[in-house]
C-alpha cells in the first residue's frame, strides 16, 4: 500500500502546471447568510475556481464547521488545519500589537476608506507580525454602533456600569475608559450573551447585527456621528503559507489578482452597503434609533485619549514607534477618505 502511495504522489507531481489542481478549505466564525460568507467568502471562492479554470476548488466551512473556535482560526491556518481563514487579530489579544492601531477610538473612517488604509498598513508595516501566513487582505468593518438591551446611551453617563461586549483589547481599553464594564468575547457568543444577561449591550456593526439577529434582542441602538466613528475592528483574510508556496506559478497568479488592495476596496464597499439592511432590519424590529449628541461625543474623545496614549507608550516599550504608527495611520484613512 505504501509504494502504491509513493508512486500516485510521483505521478502527482509528474504533472504539468496546467493539470495541477488544488482543494482549498477556508473556515471562517459567521453563518452562511452572513455578508462575509454570502457577498465576500463565496463570491471570491467562485472567482477562484472561474478563473482557474476549476483546477482551484473552495470549500467552505462557515460557523467553524471545520472545528475549533474563533479565536484558533490564525493558528489553524499556521498549522495547516484550514489553508484559508477569516479571523480578527484581536482575537488573540497582545499578539498582533501593530494592528491595533486602527482599533484605537475615533480612527475609523468608512469601511471603504479603512479597508484600503488597513491593507496599505500592512503592507509597510506588518508584514513581520504576520510572516507566518500568506496574507491575502486585511479589511475594517463600518464604524460600529452601542446595541442595548433596555437602557438608551445618550451621553457617557448613561455608559458607566453598563456591561459592553467588546471584540478586541482596545476596544475594552476604550468602554473601561468611558466607565462601562468591557465583556470581551469572539462575537457568535453574543445572542446567547445578550439572552442571558451576561451583557446590557454590545459595540457591533448593523452589519454583523443582522446575521445573528442581535436587533432583535435589543430597544436601542445609538450611533456616534462624525467623520470618524467610535471604533471598528480590523480583520484578516490569509492562507496557509505552505500552500500558497507550493502551487503552481500560474494558480499563484490567480489568488494574487484575487487579493491585496484590489480586494480590500472591494470588501470596504461591500461592508459599508451593508450596512443599510442591517439598519432597517432594526427599524423594522421596532429598536429605537439614538445619535450621541456633539457635546457628548467630544466628553468620549477626550476620556479615550489616555487609552490612545497608552497604546503609543506600549509601542514604543516593544520598539516600535507608537506615535508614527498613529499618524501613519490617520494619513492613510485620510487618503482614501477624499
Amino acid at each position: 500500500m505504501l509504494a502504491r502511495a509513493l508512486i500516485g504522489l510521483l505521478a502527482l507531481a509528474a504533472l504539468p502546471a496546467s493539470a495541477q489542481q488544488v482543494t482549498l478549505k477556508v473556515q471562517h466564525f459567521l453563518p452562511p447568510p452572513s455578508p462575509a460568507h454570502a457577498q465576500f467568502i463565496k463570491p471570491w471562492a467562485d472567482a477562484l475556481t472561474a478563473e482557474s479554470g476549476g483546477r482551484i476548488k473552495v470549500e467552505i466551512f462557515a460557523a467553524m464547521a471545520l472545528g475549533g473556535r474563533p479565536p484558533q482560526l490564525y493558528d489553524q491556518v499556521k498549522d495547516g488545519v484550514a489553508d484559508v481563514v477569516w479571523t480578527l487579530p484581536g482575537y488573540t489579544p497582545g499578539r498582533f500589537p501593530k494592528s491595533e492601531v486602527f482599533e484605537l477610538p475615533f480612527m475609523a473612517a468608512s469601511a471603504t476608506a479603512t479597508a484600503q488604509a488597513t491593507q496599505e498598513f500592512y503592507e509597510k508595516h506588518l508584514r513581520d507580525e504576520f510572516k507566518d501566513v500568506h496574507v491575502l487582505v486585511m479589511h475594517a468593518h463600518a464604524p460600529g454602533s452601542f446595541f442595548t438591551v433596555s437602557k438608551a446611551v445618550m451621553s457617557v453617563d448613561d455608559l458607566k456600569g453598563l456591561k459592553i461586549r467588546a471584540p478586541t483589547r482596545v476596544i475594552n481599553d476604550a468602554l473601561k475608559a468611558l466607565g462601562a464594564t468591557p465583556v470581551g468575547m469572539p462575537v457568535p457568543e453574543l445572542p446567547q450573551a445578550l439572552s442571558r444577561g451576561v451583557v446590557d449591550g454590545a459595540t457591533i456593526p448593523f452589519e454583523v447585527a443582522l446575521p445573528l439577529k442581535a436587533h432583535e434582542m435589543v430597544k436601542h441602538v445609538t450611533e456616534v456621528p462624525g467623520a470618524r466613528g467610535f471604533y471598528t475592528s480590523v480583520f484578516l483574510y490569509a492562507m496557509n503559507k505552505a500552500k500558497y508556496d507550493g502551487l503552481p506559478a500560474d494558480l499563484k497568479k490567480v489568488i494574487d489578482s484575487n487579493s491585496g488592495m484590489a480586494l480590500a476596496r472591494k470588501v470596504g464597499k461591500i461592508w459599508d452597503d451593508v450596512e443599510k439592511p442591517g439598519r432597517d432590519a432594526a427599524a423594522a424590529a421596532k429598536v429605537q434609533f439614538h445619535t450621541m449628541p456633539p457635546a457628548e461625543v467630544a466628553k468620549m474623545q477626550a476620556a479615550t485619549q489616555p487609552v490612545i496614549d497608552a497604546w503609543i507608550k506600549d509601542m514604543d516599550g516593544k520598539g516600535a514607534n507608537g506615535k508614527m504608527l498613529v499618524d501613519d495611520a490617520r494619513a492613510m484613512i485620510a487618503k482614501y477618505a477624499k
